[in-house]
């Protein structure tokens, strides 16, 4: 009998500041901290569904970044909705917290904003759109367009 996982629990990502992340996580991008491990763990819940959906482990203010050309995370993607809207909403939102620069796509089967946190950590904000389109053809998940919000 083979491994059949039923989804991602959980992603950690090591960073060097952890209340300046703490914070970035909260504040920025809206996820709720639910607890903390020795004063180098914090960990965040998106909906509560989960007991946790991303932590945060500190490794020190002079940890190197990983080169841009390694083997390693590309980036996390973290559904925020269904519609545009909520899309356009999260634009203005960063944006008024200075996160800078936002990269936009239109993945046919998703529309997302790029951007990263403060330790070059990559994400992705999405909401889906319609399912069929995936599920009629699989390949559309490999569309990237221009996107305008």
């Amino acid at each position: 009998m083979g491994i059949n996982p039923r989804g991602v629990g959980h992603v950690v990502l090591k960073v060097r500041d952890l209340e300046r992340s703490a914070r970035f996580y909260r504040e920025v991008i809206g996820l709720k901290e639910v607890a903390r491990y020795r004063n180098r763990m914090a960990f965040f819940s998106a909906t509560g569904a989960n007991h946790h959906d991303l932590a945060l482990l500190e490794v020190g203010k002079h940890a190197a970044a990983p080169a841009s050309d390694a083997v390693g995370l590309y980036h996390v993607a973290l559904k925020i909705g269904d519609r545009l809207e909520e899309l356009r909403a999260a634009k203005a939102h960063l944006e008024a917290h200075g996160v800078t620069p936002l990269r936009l796509a239109d993945h046919r089967v998703s529309k997302s904003i790029y951007l990263t946190d403060p330790d070059g950590h990559g994400l992705e904000l999405f909401v889906d759109t319609d399912p069929a389109i995936w599920r009629e053809d699989p390949a559309a998940v490999a569309t990237v367009e221009p996107l305008e919000l």
